[in-house]
């Protein structure tokens, strides 16, 4: 596993589609050529990159600066429940562990 450290740096809000649920919500609606029906909706996407260095090397976010000062993460959702986790300059640990297939 590898942790890292990223902050939040804005959260933007576009257009996006969401399928439309049956009324049991077990599948989704149709159209007249198969394909799920979508309805418009929000579209957040979070973007964070790596923390930046204090001007203390013991301090955390030094070291994680150290170890990885570039990047960047965009998550796109159109789940309020998910984008309301995440707050504009707050840092967030990320780890990356290999998903077993």
């Amino acid at each position: 596993m590898v942790r890292a450290k990223f902050v939040v740096n804005r959260i933007e809000i576009t257009q996006g589609y969401r399928r439309i649920r049956t009324a049991d919500g077990n599948d989704y609606e149709k159209n007249e050529r198969d394909y799920p029906k979508t309805t418009a909706c929000d579209l957040r996407t979070i973007v964070l990159s790596p923390v930046y260095a204090n001007n203390d090397p013991k301090h955390e976010n030094s070291r994680f600066w150290d170890s990885s000062p570039t990047g960047e993460i965009k998550l796109g959702t159109v789940n309020p429940d998910a984008w309301q986790q995440f707050e504009l300059g707050k840092e967030y640990y990320i780890d990356f562990t290999p998903a077993n297939q």
